[in-house]
């Protein structure tokens, strides 16, 4: 059995039962600590149009951690008002350098003209984690709002597998809760972990290096929500700030260059202090 950090879903699709070897290939053997794909800006709610900044960086954000090398991506773009946008022409290789190594990452800026939703979704290429000789793919999203009108926050993009929010993700409350839906393959999937990841260390923009750490790593291993029949997990957020929610191999694949591949979904959403 190959080690994986965090838990991997152990559940099944509505529409596909996914095999139960593969799922206990990927089966979490330790706490180490996670692996998040960052899609990443300061500010999600805009006032006016722009070109808003992004870094994408393969990371451990809670404790300021090791920083994985990203290939290039398989897909970048961004979803408004129904409508898909590539953006992956606007990609930039960097090095963003974290706490205790640097390592590749992508840049790019995204145009944000009409008021609404932008809902930002990035397919990275597979990491290969050869302490575990699996792949590793993150489908990550975030979200960017102007002008406080809501389009199409809730609505899914067509990931392969995606985490889709039951409560509008730019604008949480801290000390209230966050639900989401786990799909793959556009089904809802039960029984599934969800690890939760804080980002502590957030990425200076400019100087494409790691801030310090404002929180510690909480003991025991990853925090983990479960989904329900429907596919449904709320967790509640205790402190201001951005929030990661990863279900791991949650994807419908399961192999990559004929190792082990966990597909992963992951969405990040932020939360503000009521002032």
């Amino acid at each position: 059995m190959s080690p994986r950090n965090g838990s991997i879903a152990t559940a099944m699709t509505v529409k596909t039962a996914f095999a139960a070897a593969a799922f206990a290939a990927l089966v979490a053997a330790s706490p180490a600590q996670a692996h998040f794909q960052l899609l990443y800006t300061p500010q999600v709610n805009l006032a006016k149009p722009g070109e808003v900044p992004l870094k994408m960086v393969f990371w451990h954000p809670m404790e300021n951690g090791h920083v994985m090398d990203m290939g290039e991506p398989e897909a970048f773009f961004l979803v408004f008002k129904g409508e898909r946008q590539d953006l992956s022409e606007a990609l930039t290789p960097i090095t963003f350098k974290g706490a205790q190594n640097e390592a590749k990452a992508y840049s790019a800026s995204v145009p944000v003209k009409r008021n609404g939703d932008y809902i930002l979704a990035l397919v990275p290429a597979p990491y290969y984690e050869e302490s575990e000789d699996i792949f590793i793919q993150q489908l990550t999203k975030s979200y960017l709002n102007k002008g406080g009108i809501p389009t199409g926050w809730s609505e899914p993009v067509g990931l392969a597998t995606e985490i889709v929010p039951l409560n509008k993700p730019t604008n949480l409350i801290a000390g209230s809760s966050f639900s989401g839906v786990l799909l793959s393959e556009g089904e809802p999937v039960p029984g599934a972990e969800i690890e939760v990841e804080y980002m502590a260390a957030e990425p200076d923009m400019e100087a494409d290096t790691a801030g310090a750490a404002t929180v510690s790593p909480m003991p025991g291993g990853a925090i983990v929500a479960v989904t329900d029949a429907n596919g449904v997990f709320t967790f509640g957020i205790p402190k201001a700030g951005f929030w990661g929610f990863a279900a791991l191999g949650s994807g419908p694949m399961n192999e990559h260059e004929g190792k082990e591949l966990s597909q992963d979904a992951v969405i990040w959403v932020r939360a503000h202090d009521l002032k």
